[in-house]
């Protein structure tokens, strides 16, 4: 998950702080290797940003104009996408420019119907009808390894009652166990592909796991913020969204295929979605650092109206969104339990369907840097896993 390049206007020089995705790598019987990758975003001026790697050497440089203009109209139903592995070379097209919440402007009130979501009075954002939302789910334990069924199925328990779960890889065999246990629970799985470059064996591990019946199945994503990352180019995702499609329309299903990336990419790169079968994009109020917790759904819907926009009013889903409750302050955004409790009663508030709440539980698994706020591991809105 990542937030887009966000700094305030009118200030020369600054830094953004994007969220960085990490995953296990591929798992052997014994050994567990992590990829941890850690990239610095640094604004010079208002007009030029220059991306860099981990060791500060500049990769490459985009260049932005005006904002866009925010739609009139929220963005339309839809339904609702993975991660990719980085590779040691930049994308041969330009990352996407970078964004400040002061480019949009206030939006009209939304054409979804709000939810019922009480006040957040308590510790806990999740009383309620969430049957319309999605959830993302990560099945790896704090020492990385994979959750076995029992493991995925004790912690659907706490977890049942969405409309849906996304999920970002196959590695761990995941796609079968996560799929075994939302079914158990009523509730559909938005499937993913996590190396773009490694599409046909991905997707012929979703064949696999379905084995013919894919009526538990909503959406597949082929790549996760690759655009965004510069891990690949938009030509690249594109072929690969072809590629699944094809194979996966020849297994018998007949359902969505899209790619997802942040808001910001997907604004600079509308290929992406076109290629999809809905704008599918992440978006994360919490790294804007000029919004605060209660005005994250507002925050939010801008986004999402901004993307279906440049999408020529294609149905939007904004794929991952949520707050941490802990890490480090970034400006108005603070981590807490008390902020996270707020932060969901407004993205709830704001949207009663095409969201993806980020996510079920804190992420242990993960590495706490300061390019994330320390604030990696503890998105989970149901706090640690059981």
């Amino acid at each position: 998950m990542k937030a887009g390049l966000l700094f305030a206007a009118g200030i020369a020089t600054a830094a953004a702080h994007p969220r960085r995705h990490q995953h296990p790598a591929k798992r052997q019987a014994t050994e567990v290797d992590v990829v941890t990758v850690v990239d610095t975003v640094t604004a010079l001026e208002p007009s030029v940003i220059v991306y860099v790697d981990g060791n500060g050497q500049a990769v490459s440089k985009s260049f932005y104009g005006a904002p866009a203009t925010t739609p009139t109209d929220a963005p339309s139903s839809v339904a609702p996408s993975s991660y990719a592995e980085p590779t040691t070379e930049s994308s041969s097209e330009a990352p996407p420019p970078a964004y400040s919440s002061s480019d949009s402007t206030p939006a009209p009130a939304p054409s979804f119907a709000p939810s019922s979501a009480p006040a957040p009075t308590s510790s806990s954002a999740l009383s309620g009808d969430f049957s319309g939302y999605t959830l993302s789910y990560s099945p790896y334990n704090s020492d990385q390894s994979c959750k076995s069924q029992d493991q995925v199925n004790t912690d659907f328990n706490v977890i049942s009652g969405y409309g849906m779960i996304r999920i970002y890889g196959t590695d761990c065999g995941q796609t079968a166990t996560v799929l075994t246990a939302a079914k158990a629970k009523g509730m559909k799985l938005f499937a993913g592909v996590y190396d773009v470059n490694n599409v046909d064996a991905e997707v012929q591990l979703i064949i696999n796991a379905a084995n013919g019946d894919w009526s538990d199945f909503d959406t597949v994503a082929i790549g996760n913020e690759g655009v965004n990352d510069g891990r690949y180019s938009v030509g690249q995702v594109v072929s690969a969204i072809g590629t699944a499609r094809s194979m996966l329309q020849a297994a018998g299903y007949s359902g969505k295929v899209v790619t997802v990336d942040t808001f910001v990419a997907m604004i600079a790169n509308p290929q992406l979605c076109q290629a999809s079968d809905y704008a599918a994009a992440n978006c994360h109020a919490f790294f804007d650092g000029g919004v605060t917790a209660e005005d994250a759904g507002q925050f939010v819907l801008n986004q999402a109206q901004r993307v279906s926009e440049a999408c020529g009013g294609k149905d939007t889903m904004i794929t991952e969104t949520g707050w941490p409750s802990d890490g480090e302050t970034n400006g108005q955004a603070v981590p807490s339990p008390e902020n996270q409790v707020a932060a969901v009663h407004s993205i709830r508030t704001a949207f009663s369907s095409n969201i993806v709440l980020f996510s079920a539980f804190n992420d242990k698994w993960k590495q706490n840097t300061a390019s994330t706020f320390g604030a990696e591991q503890y998105w989970g809105i149901y706090g640690d896993a059981p």
